[in-house]
């Protein structure tokens, strides 16, 4: 294994190499250093989407859709921002421009960017329905850590496909689709650094919240996120599962979808609410493909 020296250099080359994955379009980092200023205003933000009528139209979709079910069509993007408010419409931004990344031919007969997109939208529904179930508000920052949260994988693919062909060839499913290795290892062994690696630093160059950055780096080993962000991590590596054991796309990197006794404690989940939540999944799962898809 890589040491955290070495780690540190792989990600680096990594990330200054992936230039057209690595930044952001420049107007969702504008929405981001504008919702970040606590003096900025929903005018502000208003003027900024403005100037992109794809994002326009896209915010407009998400708003009127049953992922929000508020009464009536709305048609202006004023009122858009101020019904939903302005880390709403930040998270919509950043899922429109995440969609973009996620394009991309299939590489094995077991992955294309398009896989990990379906399994990314379905861990971001279920985290949101997660969060929502149980109480714990910030719906949306929820459904942007589910759908980051493998973001790695597509650093790993931009900057060396072989390498990831190679992992992939470790870990190919058997006829029940279920992995016949353990992916995070086979990628230390052949990157250095695994996909939650990659992730995480991803996370920071684009400057996201650190729960984000810790939602990327610790989803496997939620136990070992920092503790105030411990909550969001094991939300994720609920909605992983809940996304997998569906057939939500990619699914190699979970050797298993047995959920963490200790994420049932940390998150007051019962069998019987998580069995409610698998049956509202599906209809759920299904309009946010139709919104992101």
């Amino acid at each position: 294994m890589a040491t955290d020296v070495q780690q540190e250099q792989i990600v680096k080359e990594a990330i200054g190499q992936i230039n057209h994955i690595a930044t952001l379009p420049e107007i969702t980092l504008k929405i981001i250093e504008l919702v970040e200023d606590p003096s900025s205003t929903a005018q502000d933000l208003h003027k900024l989407i403005s100037i992109d009528p794809a994002l326009c139209s896209r915010v407009l979709k998400v708003v009127n859709s049953s992922f929000y079910g508020l009464p009536g069509q709305i048609a202006a993007i004023n009122r858009a921002i101020v019904m939903l408010g302005l880390n709403a419409v930040k998270n919509i931004a950043i899922a429109a421009s995440l969609a973009k990344l996620f394009r991309g031919g299939q590489i094995t007969p077991y992955f294309a960017a398009r896989d990990l997109w379906d399994h990314s939208i379905g861990c971001a529904t279920a985290t949101k329905l997660l969060a929502e179930k149980l109480g714990f508000g910030l719906t949306d920052e929820a459904f942007l850590a589910g759908l980051i949260h493998d973001i790695g994988m597509m650093v790993e693919m931009q900057y060396d496909r072989n390498k990831l062909i190679d992992v992939l060839d470790k870990v190919k499913p058997d006829s029940e689709g279920m992995p016949t290795g353990n992916m995070l290892e086979a990628e230390e062994e052949i990157f250095g650094v695994s996909h939650e690696v990659f992730g995480s630093a991803l996370c920071e160059r684009w400057k996201f919240p650190k729960t984000l950055t810790s939602v990327t780096r610790f989803h496997h080993t939620p136990e070992e996120a920092p503790e105030e962000h411990r909550t969001m991590v094991y939300l994720v590596h609920v909605g992983d599962r809940i996304a997998a054991d569906h057939g939500c796309g990619f699914r190699l990197d979970l050797p298993d979808t047995k959920i963490s006794p200790a994420a049932f404690d940390k998150l007051g989940l019962t069998p019987q609410k998580l069995d409610e939540i698998r049956e509202e999944f599906p209809a759920m799962l299904e309009n946010m493909s139709d919104l992101l898809g």
